[in-house]
């Protein structure tokens, strides 16, 4: 099994015939995930790659009623309305690759989405994963980037970084160590679907033994992650890492991030290290520390340990 996407997973893409977007599905396409139609307004009738291009979200659904996917690649101005089409759809997970999208759109957007039970992912999410199953959106790069990095296997990712989802899954890989599932939250202040809300979906997937989640400074993320943990009984075993802990230790300095705002301790690096270490994650100091910690955890699982 795997949460989100799997081989069951039909795609729709909006803005399909912006750059990057044609890009990544030119990607999805050679990995074998059906991107069944797209959609940019005033070119219905072309194609890309094959998939065909129509001017609005229903006139795509009603050619594939199967579409229960969709990834939103338009400009950060008609996001909004973008989201808002497709969730009227009734298309059940939305993955928002776009950046720079308005805080006050998104805020009334994801509102929007929940209440009528669809799933957002993002914005600026680069994507997810389940390998060997489906590939959504832009991670891993081309085909062969992708499956040097990404295997299948038992260990989940959940990501703030698109860019370091990958490094983490080709280091785990490397090790012996394959991937459930990988999904690239977005690294934006307000986002759809956070590790708290995420979690649980894991808890309940077969396939995935331990979870490794790649964090960041910037925003309580992390610190209501711990708050929940420290509620609930979760039954796998986390490990976490918290890049840019340079931060801290400059007071002034700026991340190249839109969420890293940091107020006192509320946001730090060392203060989310401090909070889910105190919730029992496991928290690396180092990146490359990774793999090795995943390792004991699910040599643990084999015997059978706690």
């Amino acid at each position: 099994m795997a949460i989100l996407v799997d081989e069951n997973t039909k795609v729709l893409v909006q803005g399909i015939t912006g750059r990057e977007a044609t890009t990544f599905t030119q990607s999805m396409l050679e990995f074998g995930t059906p991107v069944l139609a797209g959609v940019t307004p005033g070119k219905a009738g072309q194609s890309v790659y094959g998939v065909p291009v129509y001017n609005t979200v229903n006139s795509a659904i009603q050619a594939h009623p199967d579409i229960n996917t969709a990834i939103v690649a338009v400009p950060p101005a008609a996001t909004k309305d973008a989201v808002m089409e497709a969730v009227d759809a009734n298309i059940g997970l939305i993955n928002i690759f776009t950046e720079r999208v308005p805080r006050k759109d998104v805020c009334q957007m994801l509102e929007y989405a929940r209440s009528h039970a669809v799933r957002i992912v993002g914005p600026n999410s680069l994507g997810m994963c389940s390998p060997g199953k489906a590939k959504l959106g832009a991670i891993g790069g081309p085909l062969e980037e992708f499956n040097r990095a990404y295997s299948p296997g038992s260990v989940a990712i959940l990501s703030r970084s698109g860019g370091m989802m990958t490094e983490t899954a080709s280091q785990l890989c490397i090790h012996g160590m394959g991937i459930s599932t990988a999904i690239n939250i977005g690294g934006d202040p307000v986002i759809g679907s956070t590790f708290v809300e995420l979690l649980p979906l894991l808890a309940d997937d077969p396939q995935t033994t331990v979870i490794v989640l790649f964090c960041e400074p910037g925003t309580s993320s992390e610190e209501r992650l711990a708050a929940w943990m420290r509620e609930h009984r979760f039954p796998k075993p986390i490990v976490a890492y918290v890049a840019g802990n340079f931060v801290d230790k400059m007071p002034g300095m700026r991340f190249g991030h839109a969420a890293v705002i940091v107020d006192g301790n509320t946001g730090s690096a060392l203060g989310k290290v401090k909070a889910m270490r105190e919730a029992g994650i496991v928290v690396v100091d180092n990146h490359g520390d990774i793999a090795g910690a995943v390792k004991i955890l699910l040599e643990k699982n084999l015997a059978g340990g706690e």
